[in-house]
């Protein structure tokens, strides 16, 4: 517990004091090459610290890093999943899913709305209707 002790209490804040931390706003433009090699390190640390709390807090983060692929469990044992649907067979109207998310394929179900919303997507169904 000393050496963490040590490193939070002198180590860090003399390191931190060390750097070349301008005044002003010209005060950056004054910066020598070694001076910005200097603030290289502690600028990597807190990018990545912002990154990692932007993947466990942002929930479109979280959704784009699970996978790039948009559908996650219908007929995967098939190279192409596609469908032939008769335009004689609809009644007046069908939705067909263009989310890959209904558990009632090809038809839409609305699971589009909560990708949508955990995503920031807009997908929706297609809409098929007879002429009147």
């Amino acid at each position: 517990m000393e050496p963490i002790s040590h490193l939070v209490k002198s180590s860090l804040p003399n390191y931190l004091s060390s750097l070349p931390v301008p005044d002003s706003l010209g005060g950056w433009f004054k910066l020598s090459f070694k001076d910005w090699l200097a603030l290289i390190p502690p600028t990597a640390v807190l990018a990545g610290l912002g990154y990692t709390a932007y993947l466990a807090f942002c929930p479109a983060a979280q959704c784009s890093a699970k996978s790039a692929r948009c559908n996650n469990h219908i007929r995967k044992h098939e190279a192409k999943v596609v469908d032939m649907i008769d335009v004689e067979d609809i009644a007046e109207k069908a939705a067909f899913c263009r989310c890959w998310k209904t558990k009632n394929w090809p038809y839409c179900d609305g699971s589009h709305g909560e990708h949508n919303k955990l995503t920031g997507d807009n997908v929706g169904p297609v809409v098929v209707s007879k002429k009147k």
